[in-house]
């Protein structure tokens, strides 16, 4: 009986995800208009789904005389409140379907960057659709791959998170023939382990974490150490700095690009051949940059994401401060896609410390200082009180931590406004129990 049962959500798998394959490389190249057209009929519908089948969102319109059926697209539907990860953390049931596809829909925890367990449900639907819109990225990948199938991709991960647990339901729904040669490398033992295995896969293209991506090869590069080289590098889930991709593009000549998800949202952005900014997927995940009170920012400036996934009918979030900051960008890409520009990841809200005249210091100003000296393989700055940090250093050589530390000090103590520093050297910095790693810790 499993085998038959197993054999038939293998089939309605593939035939899910065949149905909606079909033209995904095409939709970024769309005129703006249709893609509107698009996103506007998903935004309808969510509303209208929300609006009858999510608790916290029948009670939300009836208590504010909101009519669903007056936010016909974008523009109401950013009128709507801006939804917290705190409301969301008090009663995460509240925002789950009681629709069918909502009872048997997917928990996944994640504990973000600041190590709070947030719960969200994925209906399968849209798990399995996943596969399809993925085509979008993959395509860059494979344009600079350079051939489409025979490949071998490794992903330097986690054994567990919600990255392997969509992994365990796609081999379990779905048998999808001449996809890469995979193979996952836990990233947590000692980066010698890994550059192992790495050597053994001889993989075509090495996907991870961005911050531990760029630990990696900045290791390598300040050891002088052989290891076989992919021909593409893929990251996501946490940020990698520009100065990062341009040390792997300009020292190991290998192209690097990045895909922005979340729990919340598994497409929501991706490189182009250009590698400069983030195309988002407009069409399945709106988006928006909002200041600290709420209102929508202009062009160029940064602000806090909110998204609205427009496919996922377990949990809806409509206006979800994600807790992300970016700015869009004006312009069209020279790719050649219609899709609205967000500008590089500024890292976390929690991410930026507030000094007491109000300024604010974000993460990207710390990596200017440190950036200077390649001899620092990864950092890390915790805000212990308002006037107090620890600034933690994991160098090439243990010898050099001491001058370093005497060059930095100063310049970070001025940064942060005279706040006292103090230095402390470590052999390693682990992630945090998302696997994301934080350069910067505020208080929060």
């Amino acid at each position: 009986m499993r085998i038959v049962s197993g054999a038939f959500d293998r089939v309605h798998g593939n035939l899910l995800v065949l149905s909606q394959v079909r033209g995904q490389r095409r939709i970024p190249y769309l005129p703006e208009e249709r893609v509107h057209e698009l996103r506007d009929a998903r935004i309808r519908e969510t509303v209208s789904y929300a609006a009858e089948t999510v608790p916290y969102y029948r009670d939300l319109f009836r208590r504010e005389g909101i009519d669903g059926r007056e936010i016909t697209g974008a523009a109401e539907l950013e009128q709507l409140p801006r939804l917290s990860r705190a409301e969301v953390q008090e009663d995460p049931d509240r925002f789950v379907s009681q629709s069918k596809l909502g009872r048997e829909s997917i928990p996944f925890r994640t504990t973000g960057s600041t190590g709070t367990p947030v719960r969200y449900h994925h209906d399968r639907r849209s798990v399995l659709q996943n596969i399809a819109y993925a085509e979008r990225g993959r395509h860059v990948e494979v344009r600079l791959l350079g051939r489409e199938l025979g490949y071998t991709k490794v992903s330097l991960a986690r054994s567990t998170g919600t990255g392997a647990a969509v992994r365990s339901l796609y081999d379990r729904m779905t048998w999808i023939p001449l996809r890469p040669r995979r193979r996952r490398v836990d990233f947590s033992q000692p980066l010698g382990a890994v550059i192992a295995e790495i050597d053994e896969a001889k993989p075509d293209i090495i996907r991870g974490y961005g911050s531990f991506v760029e630990l990696l090869f900045r290791h390598v590069a300040a050891n002088d150490i052989r290891m076989h080289l992919p021909r593409v590098i893929v990251y996501g889930s946490d940020t990698m700095t520009l100065e990062g991709r341009e040390l792997i593009e300009r020292e190991f000549g290998i192209p690097v690009v990045s895909r922005y998800n979340a729990t919340e949202c598994f497409q929501i952005a991706h490189f182009c051949e250009e590698r400069r900014d983030f195309h988002v997927q407009a069409d399945i995940c709106h988006l928006l940059i909002v200041r600290a009170d709420g209102t929508k920012a202009a062009p160029g400036e940064q602000g806090e994401i909110v998204l609205t996934n427009l496919v996922n009918r377990g949990s809806v979030f409509l206006n979800y401060r994600i807790g992300d900051t970016a700015a869009l960008r004006d312009g069209r890409c020279s790719c050649g896609r219609t899709s609205p520009l967000l500008a590089e990841l500024a890292g976390r809200v929690e991410d930026i410390v507030r000094l007491d005249d109000g300024t604010l210091v974000f993460p990207r100003s710390l990596w200017d200082i440190v950036k200077q000296h390649r001899e620092i393989l990864r950092y890390q700055l915790v805000q212990l009180d308002p006037g107090r940090f620890e600034l933690r250093l994991v160098t090439a050589a243990p010898a050099q931590f001491e001058p370093l530390a005497a060059e930095i000090e100063p310049k970070v103590a001025r940064l942060y406004g005279g706040a006292r520093i103090e230095t402390v050297y470590h052999e390693a910095l682990e992630p945090g129990p998302g696997g994301k790693f934080r350069s910067v810790a505020a208080l929060r």
